[in-house]
């Protein structure tokens, strides 16, 4: 499985309403997408940023279903973001791997 983590520092003035319109509006989309089994919202306590810190995760159970994600859906909800939030955040995009425990 696989962690997409988009880690966003926002402005202050814009925290709030962004906060309200991801939970509203983007995280369902994303999952509308049927490409992640999961999703959380976090809020980075001790961000070195100024501004706001948040972590979106969402869990895909293939590198297919991300991949798929990143050329049929990301760049049009990605684009809604950036026209939305102009010049008010920072992205940063990672996937990253679930290493099975040992026995």
């Amino acid at each position: 499985m696989f962690l997409y983590n988009v880690t966003l520092i926002l402005d202050d003035a814009a925290a709030e309403e962004w906060l309200q319109w991801m939970q509203d509006v983007h995280i369902p989309e994303v999952m509308a997408t049927g490409m992640f089994i999961s999703n959380r919202l976090l809020k980075v306590v001790d961000s070195p940023n100024e501004g706001v810190t948040y972590c979106a995760q969402y869990v895909a159970e293939t590198l297919d279903h991300y991949n798929k994600y990143q050329e049929v859906f990301a760049p049009a909800l990605q684009a809604e973001l950036n026209e939305r939030y102009k010049n008010r955040f920072v992205a940063y995009r990672t996937l990253m791997e679930f290493v099975p425990p040992t026995s």
